[in-house]
């Protein structure tokens, strides 16, 4: 069976997580620490960046960063993961989904400025597949309403809007570096940092509330409690894990993109049938996802049903949250057509650095086969 996703290891992880043991220092923030985030700040120019256990506690910095309150209003994506909601409802907030866009499932933009109102705190995009939403529109809305915007830039590290790495865009970014991401802790998420407003209390809610780091640094004579916050920094070990994954990216993403023009060159002969990944001309791919959409669900499970009689481990993606057994009676009643459409047709193929060239042609010919036969 070829899987869906196989974690990557560039053959350094063993070898920095045993530094880290023997280091003296697991307990988080300490050599890997700062080399992680050392390197994504010089490499994509975040003003600071704090390695997080994952996106979601990421996500759940911001919130607090923002100061989000009861009756205050969040617009994300329908079609999300529900990470990207939680950290909000969590505080009390009330979540006020948006549409996708026609052309691929980042939010609509032109129905933005619609759904803001005189609650609205923060607009939360999310780059689906690593592919950028239109962050100019978004920052002029921002900026013309007086919002925070917090990119949620899980699949999105290494691709760009009109240049500008994405995640240095937004106020506030939260990334994720899960096992199947581009680069990979097995668990583990980044926040970045790019207003000053927000530098120095970052680090402080990122230590449990207290002002240990500038202890730390010799700032101050003694630490103590000064804020709320929470055990959000990881081990060492997962950021020795992770730093030899930072090493080796230029590699990683060469064979990612690789292997995703395969996918884009073999299965072109069926865009009469399919929806392929559609990048606008401000944004990148970083290959961090295949997908197709099909013509309705029923080809869509077909398919995937076919796939696996063929030893190929394809799956679906999210379903709308605004349709959520937790959520939908809160939701206040809108249609959101296209959130529905990408949760009925979408289908992601296998994509990871193993991936050989010989699978990729497998699943695409299989994929060509169905749609001969049906």
């Amino acid at each position: 069976m070829i899987p869906f996703n196989k974690p990557y290891l560039t053959g350094k992880e063993a070898h920095y997580m045993y530094q880290a043991a023997l280091s003296g220092k697991l307990s988080g923030n300490g050599i890997f620490t700062k080399k992680c985030q050392a390197a994504l700040e010089a490499k994509y120019g975040f003003k600071k960046t704090l390695l997080t256990t994952s996106c979601t506690d990421a996500l759940e910095m911001a919130a607090i960063l923002i100061d989000t309150k009861p009756g205050d209003e969040i617009i994300i994506p329908s079609y999300t993961f529900v990470s990207t909601a939680n950290p909000f409802i969590l505080r009390g907030a009330t979540v006020v989904f948006a549409d996708s866009g026609v052309s691929n499932p980042n939010i609509d933009t032109a129905l933005l400025e619609s759904l803001i109102t005189p609650r609205t705190k923060a607009i939360v995009p999310v780059h689906y597949a690593g592919i950028a939403c239109d962050m100019e529109k978004i920052m002029q809305l921002a900026d013309k309403h007086g919002l925070f915007v917090i990119e949620d830039a899980a699949q999105a590290i290494d691709s760009s809007f009109n240049g500008r790495p994405l995640g240095s865009i937004g106020h506030l970014a939260a990334f994720s570096f899960h096992e199947t991401k581009n680069i990979i802790a097995g668990e583990g998420g980044m926040l970045a940092i790019n207003d000053d407003r927000f530098v120095e209390r970052a680090e402080i809610i990122w230590e449990k509330g207290t002002n240990r780091s500038a202890f730390f640094r010799g700032e101050i004579d003694k630490y103590g409690w000064v804020d709320i916050g929470s055990s959000f920094l990881p081990s060492e070990v997962i950021a020795a894990f992770l730093y030899a994954q930072i090493e080796n990216i230029a590699d990683i993403q060469q064979q990612r993109k690789h292997l995703w023009e395969i996918y884009l060159r073999e299965l072109s002969s069926l865009k009469d049938r399919i929806t392929l990944p559609f990048i606008p001309e401000y944004a990148t791919n970083n290959a961090h996802m295949f997908y197709i959409v099909c013509q309705d669900i029923a080809v869509r499970q077909a398919l995937i049903a076919w796939l696996k009689e063929r030893d190929v481990y394809a799956v679906f993606h999210y379903l709308s949250l605004h349709k959520s057994p937790f959520y939908h009676d809160k939701h206040d009643g809108r249609n959101l057509p296209q959130s529905d459409y990408y949760s009925d047709r979408l289908v992601r193929l296998p994509l990871f650095y193993e991936l050989t060239e010989e699978q990729v042609l497998h699943i695409t010919g299989s994929i060509k086969e169905f749609f001969e036969k049906n």
